[in-house]
């Protein structure tokens, strides 16, 4: 086999890992994958098949338990706002707040975690995600506001437990468009594009880029067809 085969094969052979490994990324799976899809190539496709997870699930509930049903909660809106730990989704959640002020049912804090990270006895980012969503909850003071950490694709989980909890409103931020969202795909795009729920697009990049910038927050309302 000549050097010009031989490349061809390695690089067929790269590619069908690297593809593979981005597609279980997508499906909600941790992005060291990829690193082992490049090295085994199509060897690793049965693994994927095999192991990527087709329904996002709830991973940890707050301490004060699920947000329960319409008739178990008082008047207004259910709310569910998504956080990452980002500036943006902080600025999502208080400008949701602003709108909101006391006026909602249900306040429903959600960060999103791997399935991975769902499946290991000591996992950082299941730990991380906890002290996060307790933390926002402790700064807002507000009654009615419980804490989820949900497992899985962040739009798919996001959305799947807005209709599972009979959510109104989804609020999330919108980050700067980069590589990690060409490659995997922005959350609030999806969510725009695929939720029935109606969603609540903050967009501050603008002002989290400059101290001295006005306040131009944007939010964008879209109710998308599923």
């Amino acid at each position: 086999m000549d050097g010009t085969r031989i490349a061809l094969v390695l690089t067929l052979w790269v590619a069908i890992g690297l593809v593979t490994g981005l597609w279980m990324t997508r499906r909600g799976h941790d992005a060291w994958w990829t690193a082992i899809a490049v090295v085994l190539g199509p060897l690793f496709v049965p693994i994927a098949l095999s192991r990527v997870e087709r329904q996002p699930r709830v991973a940890e509930t707050g301490p004060d338990g699920s947000p329960g049903s319409r008739a178990e909660t008082p008047g207004g809106p259910r709310v569910l706002v998504g956080l990452d730990g980002s500036e943006e989704s902080q600025s999502a959640l208080d400008r949701a707040l602003d709108v909101l002020g006391d006026h909602y049912g249900v306040l429903v804090l959600a960060e999103v975690v791997s399935y991975d990270a769902n499946e290991e006895t000591q996992s950082e980012p299941l730990d991380r995600a906890r002290e996060r969503l307790a933390s926002a909850a402790d700064r807002l003071g507000r009654p009615r506001v419980n804490c989820e950490v949900l497992a899985g694709p962040p739009a798919e989980a996001l959305r799947a437990y807005a209709v599972e909890e009979d959510m109104d409103l989804v609020v999330v931020g919108r980050r700067g468009r980069g590589l990690s969202d060409l490659i995997l795909g922005s959350v609030s795009s999806e969510l725009i594009r695929h939720s029935c729920i109606p969603v609540l697009v903050v967009d501050c990049t603008d002002t989290l880029g400059s101290a001295d910038a006005p306040e131009r927050e944007q939010a964008q309302l879209g109710d998308g067809g599923g």
